[in-house]
């Protein structure tokens, strides 16, 4: 339809080569909704008579509900088939008015951000939900003993609401972020035109509002060529998988034999083919290979939009599929991440009795010896002797006696002082004396989870808010095409 300059049309495996088709149904009803305040416009500008208008109105109608017929001919996109049907129902007359001063060019941005908009809006509501399953796991286990890592070797003793709580802040960020872009998805660029604009009297403002948006892409080239919101888009999907990513690796990591920190549902599990005793944490492996996925569609968009000159060029057709699935997995993500948080079992027994089985008190030892005025540095000396001692003694630090510690011949303490200050630091002492912000003190947890909590409650008005926004412009819409085809 759109081939009269060139004369003739494509061969079959040439039209494959160039069409979209297949990665158009996911915006579909975009196109729809975009093209009928588009109408509407157009006639509230005298471009279209009342005829007309109702004529097209009442064909996108059948569309959005569902009544697509073959046209006679292979569309190269979604644009292409929706505006052929129209005509093909109204006649060339009235329905070949319907793209009057715009371009596919700003079609395809405007069905772009439009998609993105609502997924970034149930992106949100999935990432408050998994966050929301984050504190309640924490505020259940805000007393559970669990050995601290760095290297992957036991550094501090912790509680695992701690734990919780740093992919809970990791997982607000990506909030944040989401929130933030959505400002600037939110804009319009229909009345852009293929690049340049129009001469014709359209209302770029009224096709904006129809369609609940909250600003324009004021420059005509900015407006069709742009796609810095796809990849801002798809990077902060992909810094959110890669929080997924971590949290599943430590949750495979700690649902092993040799750690049992955890036990993953048998939802969320799987067996082997051959060996019968085995449960395999598939999910979560997968939620590692699905955030590589993302990033290499990350990789493959910023790739295709760096080399381009300024204008709409068709290498951008080739990144819708990057957008759709990039949504997909990470809304998916979110939903099998939350709901596997509810169903995992926490083996509190094993992390404490790991816990009091290492040196994690070693610090807290230290910095209570810098309360007798002795220097960090010769403080962190001393214990470390200590547990060098112990350590090949096969002995615990609480289990030194005053023979073992005059065996070190420590200068800057008595062995009798040393050893009351061994025995009064515990597990117990060190969660109770940790105070610092943010730190994994038992305190310092009561007042995070209130924190966090009350930060969800707002978060939750904002996303309803973004949510209800668009949805009540949609609704008017949707009630005036239906009022005006009456």
């Amino acid at each position: 339809m759109y081939r009269s300059r060139l004369g003739k049309n494509l061969d079959e495996i040439t039209l494959n080569y160039v069409s979209s088709m297949s990665d158009d149904s996911d915006i579909a009803f975009y196109d729809i909704i975009g093209s009928q305040a588009h109408t509407i416009m157009l006639y509230e500008k005298k471009l279209l008579t009342k005829t007309e208008l109702k004529k097209i109105l009442s064909a996108l109608e059948d569309l959005k509900n569902g009544k697509i017929s073959q046209p006679d001919f292979e569309p190269e996109d979604i644009h292409e088939l929706i505006e052929s049907l129209v005509i093909k129902k109204t006649g060339i007359d009235s329905g070949g008015k319907m793209h009057t001063a715009r371009s596919r060019n700003d079609q395809v941005a405007l069905d772009i951000r439009m998609k993105i908009r609502d997924d970034i809006n149930i992106l949100t509501q999935c990432l408050i939900e998994t966050i929301s399953e984050l504190l309640h796991l924490a505020k259940q286990h805000h007393k559970t003993v669990v050995p601290l890592y760095t290297h992957l070797q036991q550094a501090q003793v912790g509680v695992f609401s701690h734990y919780l709580l740093s992919y809970a802040d990791s997982l607000f960020r990506d909030l944040d972020r989401f929130i933030s872009l959505y400002s600037r998805v939110n804009q319009s660029p229909l009345g852009a035109g293929p690049i340049g604009g129009t001469s014709l009297p359209i209302d770029r403002n009224s096709t904006a509002k129809m369609l609940g948006f909250t600003s324009l892409i004021e420059n005509s080239i900015d407006a069709t060529s742009t796609r810095d919101f796809v990849a801002e888009f798809v990077s902060d999907a992909a810094i959110m998988m890669t929080n997924l990513s971590k949290l599943s690796e430590d949750f495979i990591i700690w649902s092993s034999s040799e750690f049992s920190f955890i036990e993953l549902s048998d939802n969320f599990s799987s067996p082997s083919s051959v060996m019968p005793q085995k449960k395999n944490p598939d999910i979560l492996e997968l939620t590692r290979g699905k955030t590589s996925q993302v990033i290499g569609y990350l990789t493959a968009i910023l790739s295709t939009t760096k080399g381009l000159s300024s204008g709409y060029s068709r290498d951008l057709q080739q990144i819708k599929s990057a957008i759709w699935s990039t949504s997909k997995i990470t809304i998916t993500a979110l939903i099998v991440i939350k709901s596997m948080l509810s169903e995992v079992t926490i083996n509190e027994e094993k992390m404490k009795n790991v816990t009091e089985n290492g040196f994690l008190i070693a610090l807290d030892l230290a910095e209570n010896l810098v309360l007798e005025k002795i220097p960090f540095r010769a403080a962190h000396g001393i214990v470390g002797n200590l547990v060098q001692y112990a350590h090949n003694s096969k002995k615990l630090l609480p289990e030194l006696d005053i023979s073992d510690i005059d065996t070190l011949s420590i200068k800057e303490i008595k062995s009798k002082k040393l050893f009351e200050i061994i025995q009064k630091t515990t597990i117990s002492s060190s969660l109770k004396n940790r105070k610092s912000k943010g730190s994994s003190g038992i305190s310092e947890q009561t007042r995070m989870l209130s924190n966090r909590i009350k930060s969800v409650l707002s978060y939750r008005k904002i996303i309803k808010k973004q949510n209800s926004e668009v949805k009540k412009s949609l609704d008017l819409l949707s009630k005036k095409v239906k009022t005006m085809i009456k």
